[in-house]
């Protein structure tokens, strides 16, 4: 089990994509007895606080003005158990244009065929929840099955059900949006959700938000939360909120990160939650998925935990999932009458017609009277591109990229032109080139595209209910093990800071726990072999007192993060001793020795 830790918080690295609103930097947590919460809270009013979250053994309060030294001197009391930074929490995505129609047919996402979801039946039996805390789920799109579909909001948020931006309702898409014969079809199609929101309008909330929402998870019988989110620093008023969540048998994946970068983000770094990094179609990783080291320390101090980063990864990069009705936009490209893929720039509407290449399109040229533009990427402004199409008398404009990939932009905050602009690919320049003929077509959709480690998260939360499903009596921790066992390995041979162990392989974790039980030891009805641990410290060095029933033979190997540590008598006892100082995760199994008879595994976090 995890052990519940109480740490300092550290000073918060946001990983906020844009956004011009501040968030409260004197707002704290104070972790209380419940039992006098009531004092607490009279205090911290007189104080001059005010209360932002109430929640079992914690509040949230601001208290403008002062800091962290000066509020733990005026709630110096005995029913304060501590005092931290609230930190703040941003959604993770990289938003990019809109691509494909279906608004009239049902597409299949490239992720659910990469990572196997589509060999696997999702079992609506089973009692699957998944808890996504976010910015609310959008009453407007059809494409759910909403009688299965509760939720919370936090104070000054809005209902649940209304967006406070895209940004949840395409997370929660990739979760379970309903096969249905039109639109999207999640990972797990149909699974019942319990929405939290947890983000204001200006994009932001506090580690404080997701304590509580962890709450209010466990609350609503979910078995999975799922937070496409993060920020700097951790905090142990959160942190314990997911190790409860995860010792009830629950499973925990946040977002590792879109900077690009080797910085640990919360809550993704906590030992209890799974960190899920972002690939694209091509198995490759994306360029701006964070890659944590799985190392601390230094000297004789290093440990290495891989609960503290990517321990697998799935696909992130240009997902399509569900939006807020119409708050999408979609196009559509076709040359001489076969479709390209294209990405909205600006200015709904169709154009068809003659195509005419204008180079980079710097000057008004003529020759595009009537017609559509074909333009190079390049040199001048994307509005100077299709400002002087349209000046020439263009009808639209499809700028190609000069680098591989899809060209993804927009016409700027004082663009005034009218005609429709699409980005398109540079794989397809020749092809778009050589066409005599075009047809553009741009308009709104209830459904877009995103990229970010945040859409890669929640196809992680959505495979997780349909393989539990398929093995409702494993706990959240053995299917965090089973994706790990069976993950595709990409990138470097063998476990990597980007990938970890690879992508997710749904179909590959199902046969997995089929034939080796929800333990993983090798036995597909399971193993009456049981373990339990207990983490202490001597003088400062970590020590795990390991106890163990039902092993028939002589002996039992004893496994800590994965490798054997020892092969000692079946005598029902052993204590590991790690000669290491400070925190670390640790996870631990006992086998029959020399066979695969093994536990479940059991964690440790100091």
């Amino acid at each position: 089990m995890f052990k519940t830790t109480v740490k300092p918080a550290f000073a918060a690295t946001l990983l906020a994509l844009s956004a011009s609103a501040v968030a409260d930097n004197d707002r704290y947590i104070i972790q209380v007895e419940n039992n006098g919460k009531g004092i607490v809270k009279a205090i911290a009013k007189q104080a001059g606080a005010d209360i932002k979250v109430d929640a079992d053994g914690f509040i949230a309060a601001t208290f403008t003005g002062k800091s962290l030294e000066q509020v733990k001197g005026l709630m110096n009391n005995p029913h304060v158990k501590l005092v931290e930074e609230d930190l703040v929490r941003r959604p993770m995505a990289l938003f990019n244009d809109d691509a494909g129609d279906p608004m009239v047919t049902q597409v299949t996402p490239y992720a659910v065929y990469q990572s196997q979801a589509n060999q696997v039946v999702f079992n609506a039996n089973a009692g699957m929840k998944v808890c996504v805390i976010d910015s609310g789920l959008d009453s407007s799109n059809s494409d759910f099955i909403w009688s299965g579909i509760t939720g919370d909001n936090d104070p000054g948020t809005g209902n649940w059900f209304d967006h406070g931006g895209p940004h949840g309702t395409h997370v929660a898409g990739t979760i379970g949006a309903a096969d249905n014969g039109y639109g999207v079809v999640g990972m797990a199609p149909g699974v019942d959700m319990h929405i939290i929101k947890v983000f204001n309008e200006a994009g932001w909330g506090y580690s404080s938000d997701l304590a509580h929402a962890a709450q209010l998870c466990q609350q609503a019988g979910a078995n999975i939360i799922n937070m496409s989110l993060g920020g700097g620093g951790a905090n142990s008023t959160e942190e314990n909120a997911f190790i409860d969540f995860v010792n009830g048998g629950g499973f925990v994946v946040a977002a590792a990160g879109n900077d690009g970068n080797s910085v640990r983000s919360y809550p993704a770094g906590y030992p209890a939650v799974m960190m899920i990094g972002a690939n694209d179609a091509d198995n490759n990783i994306a360029d701006f998925s964070q890659f944590p080291s799985c190392t601390t320390g230094r000297g004789k101090n290093v440990t290495t935990d891989e609960t503290i980063c990517v321990e697998v990864t799935a696909g992130g990069v240009d997902t399509l999932s569900t939006y807020p009705a119409g708050m999408a936009t979609m196009s559509t490209l076709t040359a001489d009458g076969a479709g390209f893929d294209s990405s909205a720039m600006e200015n709904s509407g169709n154009a068809s017609g003659a195509t005419y290449f204008m180079g980079i399109g710097d000057s008004v040229d003529a020759g595009a009277a009537g017609k559509v533009c074909v333009i190079d990427r390049g040199t001048i402004s994307f509005y100077d591109k299709v400002n002087n199409c349209e000046m020439s008398g263009g009808i639209g404009a499809v700028i190609v990229n000069n680098e591989p990939g899809m060209l993804y932009g927009t016409l700027g905050e004082t663009n005034n032109t009218t005609i429709p602009a699409v980005g398109a690919a540079q794989e397809d320049r020749s092809a778009l080139l050589a066409a005599a003929n075009m047809d553009i077509s741009i308009g709104a959709s209830d459904y877009g595209f995103m990229s970010g480690t945040s859409m890669a998260t929640p196809a992680v939360a959505g495979l997780a209910a349909l393989v539990w499903s398929n093995h409702p009596t494993c706990t959240g921790e053995d299917i965090r093990a089973a994706f790990k066992a069976t993950a595709l390995d990409s990138g470097a041979a063998g476990k990597d800071a980007y990938f970890g162990h690879g992508i997710v392989q749904a179909a590959d974790a199902s046969a997995y726990l089929t034939a080796n039980g929800c333990s993983g030891g090798g036995t597909g009805g399971g193993s009456d072999l049981t373990l339990n641990a207990n983490g202490y410290k001597v003088q400062g060095t970590q020590r795990v007192d390991l106890t163990w029933g039902n092993a028939a033979t002589t002996n039992v190997d004893i496994f800590r993060n994965g490798a054997k540590i020892v092969t000692t008598a079946n005598d029902g006892a052993y204590t590991d001793n790690l000669n290491t100082k400070g925190g670390g995760s640790y996870q631990y199994q006992v086998c029959e020795a020399s066979s695969t008879t093994c536990s479940a595994t059991v964690s440790v976090v100091f």
